[in-house]
């Protein structure tokens, strides 16, 4: 059992750090920044991180430096694909399958409509929504892992909500 106050360099108390925290880290980087390939690399990077600074860090520290290095992390690889994103924009891409059934197309564009929904809310919103609605978080709890008031984020999910209300409309 990890025990807080020491360092995480030993194996065992590292192993049961990581088991207890790998998944609430990966939902919480998907969740804040939309892509499930990027926060699994995030995820394991942060670990690794944290591996390297583990006699610096002691159980009581360790999730919140490794949720801040995860942030930061998330951060820099956003701001690397929107220049990326810039320059290959030029690019046209089509991709159209004229042979599909209705049916797919009609479902293809529902789930683009919620998908945009969703990505257009603006982060903190987005995150809070995606922590309550598919994680089950409470409030209380995304308030924790997010460090602000449980009202602040009440405040969020409302207007998260109205928003997809006013985007998707009853659906």
């Amino acid at each position: 059992m990890a025990e807080i106050g020491k360092p995480l360099c030993e194996e065992e108390q590292f192993d049961s750090f990581y088991t207890s925290n790998v998944k609430a880290l990966r939902n919480y980087i998907f969740y804040k920044f939309g892509d499930a390939e990027q926060a699994d690399d995030v995820v394991q990077e942060s670990f690794i991180r944290l591996w390297n600074n583990c006699a610096k860090v002691t159980l009581d520290t360790a999730k919140g430096f490794l949720f801040k290095i995860a942030t930061n992390l998330s951060t820099s690889l956003k701001r690397s694909e929107k220049v990326h994103l810039k320059y290959t924009e030029r690019a046209v891409k089509t991709d159209k399958n004229e042979e599909s059934p209705e049916y797919i197309i009609l479902e293809k564009e529902f789930m683009d409509k919620l998908t945009n929904a969703i990505s257009s809310l603006p982060d903190k919103q987005r995150e809070v929504f995606l922590m309550n609605r598919i994680e089950k978080k409470t409030y209380k709890e995304i308030a924790e892992i997010s460090g602000v008031s449980v009202k602040a984020i009440e405040k969020s999910m409302h207007k998260a909500l109205v928003k997809l209300r006013k985007t998707i409309g009853d659906i």
